[in-house]
């Protein structure tokens, strides 16, 4: 059965609100002011499905991808661009409300570029056994299988046939995999996880698909099946040989925006602290001009850094070090010899280190974030220790989904 619902706005995950007599209802793939029909969501009581759009927004436009609405990877095709950008910017300064906080944000700043430079890619067994590879759908267990995808990086270019190829390949064993796919100066790295360990038989054919499919360098959990060239990123003047799975910002041009506006920030200092380091994306750009500390609990990574920094020549002195900063923040003791202090944790924020950091002296902290619910919260404990927000920048290298980054600028 069906029925008819008006969609007021639009929310934080990107899905139609309406608020109807039964209570709020959410409405993936509906705009503000449009007349749906929808249907029951089985498992999701406040949810509806949508059938069809009775009275269209003018704000509507053509996707970009023939499974936008299939695929669960992507929100907001359907939005005009005008529209979709001041959500964006209001989802950040909402965040900052709520934690009565009040600071001047920047317009959102598009950092999509060429699109995503990696991916993770499902592969599983559907409906009669059949394999699909591809992205997971909206709000269900299974996998919509993709034969394209707009939003990568030509860099990405072989990705989607490289997954299905290793997926058949594995096929046999019956498990679900995850395939992620990172582009690279060298070409593909792939790292394939959930197959459990491999006959030899299963490497051999592994092996070949990497020479067929040019990959870079293909591993399994992170251990090596075949490598044709070493995987390497430039970061500044550096060239960084990628650990296995690494963590990177989704985008080219995303990476390259965050450690513009974290340079900026720290313009002027001589001793920085780069908290939550990865691979180095900040530390290796700002020890170009000053004194760096690097620290990140990912030992493959600080490894990495350690190794661009040491082959990179004209950098001030980088010191990397492999640390868990939610069990061992920087204290305020230690935090006192730096003129200033960037930090990107993951999505669950850096509420220890975000303490010490509101209990020490350190001038200016610039605080990377890509959720701007836990950066308000950790922007709360260092206004509350005697830091002024003086500025906010979102930064949208997720187009078309409700994630959104932000670096934010604190002075003591």
């Amino acid at each position: 059965m069906t029925e008819r619902i008006v969609i007021a706005r639009i929310g934080g995950r990107g899905d139609g609100i309406a608020d109807t007599p039964a209570g709020t209802l959410y409405v993936p793939y509906t705009l503000p002011g449009e007349t749906a029909e929808v249907e029951a969501w089985p498992g999701h009581p406040d949810r509806r499905r949508l059938v069809s759009i009775k009275a269209e927004s003018p704000e509507r436009i053509v996707p970009i991808c023939p499974h936008f609405g299939t695929c669960g990877g992507c929100a907001v095709q359907h939005w005009a661009t005008a529209r979709y950008r001041e959500w964006k910017r209001v989802l950040v300064i909402e965040a900052l409300t709520h934690a009565g906080l009040e600071a001047p944000v920047d317009d959102l700043t598009d950092a999509h570029g060429e699109g995503r430079r990696r991916a993770v890619f499902h592969a599983r067994r559907g409906i009669r056994d059949v394999l699909e590879v591809g992205f997971a759908a909206l709000k269900a267990h299974h996998v919509v299988a993709i034969d394209c995808c707009p939003i990568l990086a030509p860099a990405l270019g072989g990705a989607i046939e490289a997954a299905w190829a290793i997926a058949e390949a594995l096929g046999p064993i019956k498990k679900p995999l995850d395939i992620q796919v990172t582009a690279t100066g060298a070409g593909l790295d792939v790292d394939v996880r959930g197959s459990g360990p491999l006959a030899a038989t299963a490497s051999a054919e592994l092996a070949r698909l990497a020479e067929r499919h040019r990959l870079a360098r293909l591993t399994r959990h992170g251990e090596i099946v075949v490598q044709r060239a070493a995987p390497t990123l430039t970061i500044g003047r550096a060239r960084v040989v990628l650990p296995p799975g690494a963590f990177l910002q989704a985008t080219v041009a995303g990476e390259t925006e965050l450690a513009r506006l974290a340079a900026e920030h720290c313009d002027g200092a001589k001793i920085i602290a780069d908290l939550f380091a990865g691979v180095g994306p900040f530390a290796l750009r700002l020890a170009e001009r000053a004194r760096v500390t690097a620290a990140d609990s990912d030992k493959e990574a600080i490894a990495a850094l350690q190794r661009a920094a040491a082959t990179t020549p004209g950098l001030k002195p980088l010191e990397a070090q492999a640390r868990d900063l939610f069990r061992a923040p920087f204290t305020a003791g230690e935090l006192k010899r730096f003129d200033c202090v960037v930090f990107d944790p993951p999505r669950q924020g850096a509420q220890a280190q975000a303490r010490e950091l509101a209990r020490s002296a350190v001038a200016v902290v610039a605080a990377v974030s890509c959720n701007p619910a836990t950066f308000a919260r950790d922007a709360r404990i260092l206004v509350d220790g005697g830091y002024q927000l003086t500025r906010v920048t979102p930064v949208d290298q997720f187009r078309y989904s409700p994630h959104v980054e932000l670096v934010g600028r604190f002075e003591k």
